[in-house]
């Protein structure tokens, strides 16, 4: 006696191989594949499949989750787009290891990214943090150690390298926090403090985290060098000097390489015919989002939020900053405001900032700092750098995955928060046909949980955790768009994590199964500082 029969359908599992028709059957948290006539199986609940994809669920390795998991636990967002692992940590940004202090600095400087719930946050360790995810969330989660913890903890807040004697204490926190359960490291070398880490050092850490068997995950250096491709030949370097696997976020072009998609992916291809281990990740949109702090120039964040606060008030300081935004936003008046917290400015969501000086009649850059100081740093966007035509040229190399990448704050997020799975299985595999829906797949799939060494995940097998999506190929669309944002996506009827049944007939059951998951083979051969 099964627990669930999903009869049927067409079963794709994840490694790139054609489907077939078969059942899915799920005994507690497992698979078990069943062909042929299973008239005679029984099972508590059966599904009937009929017409629809049967595949494993999708596993995110960019998001902004890690507070909003805990805060808002259901996750309809992810879970209802047929996500059941969301990756934690990343872009550099996150929330151990940290001290009291230092955590309730990183809270008020990234509430830009990740919010800034009312929680109780009483954890300091990796250990501690991956905790609150057990069975109190509706999605599994896994975690990158972000360098940005790393650096507060051991230089400060300050610009300036770190020491020797640092860098040896941000190693041994690496091997701490690789032994408490995470997969790797992450830099967003756009965001500081963690920017401001030098190349050295960044390949000092990755040694440790070879060792430790885990993966460099990076948001590149955008404005390294010409301000193009030097960025990304950077993350290719840290590989080749550390040995450390290398895996680049949300590669995409942008205002300054708009229409070169070959050659970004050429540094790619020549890194890997070398030997270097290189993957990446894009989501299906030309728009990115981010915090609205990050159009200030980087001095101005020298010593942290309070510091740049201060900065922002400052008639003197804010006039050396006019004009001088990172080169990947481009103009500062084009980028949208996405999410505010207070009640007075939510009017502001979904406008450009140009709109708002105008109706304000205030120049844009000091709306731009007026909310930031009124907001508390609090303040989202998205602009529109990239291009359609090099999205789709990426997303179709062997080494690429999908992610949503979403924001989960504000009234008007980017609409990948909500529709990005959708959107490749409709869009892009059934209406253009980029790709196979068996290719599509496993870059959901069974590629990111190989990569990042999640055990039972990511394939439909016999034994394997049964985290499972059931979608119907013809109906399955991306519902949201940038005017009406948060709009669940349709056919997407049935969703499963760790042999929970949490989405069904489109609607979430209330279930919360997930898990913090670590890598598979990880026996301690990191070893923690004593």
């Amino acid at each position: 006696m099964f627990d669930t029969l999903i009869r049927g359908g067409t079963v794709i599992d994840g490694t790139g191989n054609v489907g077939f028709k078969g059942d899915v059957a799920i005994k507690g948290d497992r698979i078990k594949i069943l062909v042929g006539d299973t008239s005679s199986v029984s099972a508590t609940n059966i599904i009937d499949a009929s017409g629809c994809i049967v595949a494993p669920g999708f596993i995110d390795v960019h998001t902004h989750s890690d507070l909003i998991n805990l805060s808002e636990p259901l996750s309809e967002p992810k879970i209802r787009q047929g996500v059941t692992t969301e990756m934690l940590g990343l872009d550099g940004i996150g929330y151990a290891p940290l001290s009291p202090k230092n955590l309730e600095m990183m809270l008020l400087y990234y509430s830009g990214v990740n919010g800034y719930p009312e929680l109780d946050y009483n954890w300091s360790s990796i250990a501690e943090y991956l905790e609150r995810f057990h069975h109190r969330t509706s999605v599994n989660v896994a975690y990158l150690i972000p360098n940005s913890c790393l650096r507060v903890e051991t230089v400060g807040w300050e610009d300036r390298p770190a020491t020797k004697e640092e860098i040896r204490a941000m190693q041994d926190m690496i091997r701490q926090g690789m032994a408490e359960g995470a997969v790797g490291l992450s830099t967003g070398l756009s965001y500081p403090p963690g920017m401001y880490a030098s190349t050295e050092e960044l390949v000092a850490l990755c040694q440790v985290v070879a060792e430790c068997g885990g993966v460099y995950v990076t948001h590149v250096r955008y404005d390294l060098g010409d301000g193009a491709f030097d960025g990304f030949k950077e993350a290719v370097t840290i590989g080749a000097r550390s040995g450390c696997p290398v895996h680049i976020s949300h590669y995409a072009t942008n205002t300054v390489t708009r229409g070169q998609a070959d050659k970004l992916l050429q540094i790619v291809d020549e890194a890997r015919a070398s030997g270097i281990d290189v993957t990446f990740d894009s989501y299906p949109w030309e728009a990115g989002s981010s915090t609205l702090h990050i159009a200030v120039p980087m001095w101005a964040h020298n010593g942290g939020p309070y510091e740049l606060l201060k900065r922002l008030r400052n008639k003197d300081d804010r006039a050396r900053m006019r004009g001088k935004a990172t080169k990947i936003i481009g103009s500062v008046e084009n980028v949208v405001i996405s999410a505010v917290k207070t009640e007075k400015n939510k009017w502001c969501e979904g406008l450009t900032v140009a709109a708002v000086a105008e109706s304000l009649n205030k120049d844009p850059w000091d709306v731009m700092c007026d909310l930031l100081i009124e907001e508390n740093l609090a303040v989202a966007f998205y602009c529109f750098t990239g291009d359609m035509n090099d999205v789709k040229t990426i997303l179709t190399h062997p080494a690429h995955m999908f992610i949503t990448d979403g924001l989960r704050i504000g009234g008007k997020p980017n609409p990948r928060t909500y529709g990005t799975y959708p959107k490749i299985l409709g869009q892009l595999v059934r209406d253009e046909k980029i790709l196979t829906m068996e290719q599509a797949i496993r870059k959901m799939t069974s590629f990111p949980a190989q990569r990042f060494g999640l055990a039972g995940k990511g394939i439909l097998r016999d034994g394997m955790k049964a985290d499972i999506v059931v979608f119907n190929p013809a109906t399955i669309d991306c519902l949201a768009t940038f005017a009406n944002p948060k709009q669940f996506p349709s056919g997407i009827e049935y969703v499963f994590a760790n042999g929970e049944m949490v989405v069904a007939k489109g609607r979430h059951t209330g279930a919360l199964p997930g898990e913090p998951l670590r890598m598979s083979g990880y026996a301690g051969t990191c070893v923690p500082p004593e």
